[in-house]
């Protein structure tokens, strides 16, 4: 799966600030909506409730908020760093550096799985995570995580 279709670099933020994980969503929402042409209020009530279902932080300081949205005709992705980590509630209780929002439409589940292995299966690669939390510019987190190897 190409995952550069799916998140471009215009779509990679580092920096953001968020104090509780609401606010982290709100904050997803509003950048989502903005990259993406979407309603900012819809977009938010879909992560919000898939939340509320459970916890997106994956562990490791990885979440990986996510909805299905009216209107979607295909994946599409943020990527974010943050400037201090957010407590997620994730399952290793280790606070979020990193998310990754992903939106679909409402009947391209599968097709979000396919696209949350290929992040999973890029992020378990040798030293991908570390480089990219030492990542200096949106470019260059973005060039980090779309490299085949990391040397």
């Amino acid at each position: 799966m190409d995952l550069s279709t799916i998140i471009l670099p215009e779509h990679v933020f580092v920096g953001l600030s968020a104090p509780t994980k609401w606010r982290a969503l709100q904050l997803l929402s509003s950048k989502a909506a903005h990259c993406l042409g979407l309603d900012e209020s819809l977009v938010l009530r879909a992560l919000e409730a898939r939340e509320k279902l459970g916890t997106t932080g994956i562990g490791n300081g990885i979440a990986v908020p996510h909805a299905a949205i009216i209107g979607m005709t295909r994946p599409r992705g943020l990527m974010v760093r943050f400037s201090h980590p957010v407590d997620f509630e994730a399952i290793d209780d280790v606070p979020t550096d990193l998310a990754f929002v992903l939106l679909f439409a409402e009947n391209g589940r599968s097709e979000y799985l396919n696209v949350l292995a290929a992040i999973a299966r890029r992020l378990r690669m040798e030293g991908v995570l570390t480089a990219m939390r030492q990542a200096k510019s949106a470019d260059e987190l973005y060039s980090v995580f779309m490299t085949d190897s990391i040397c």
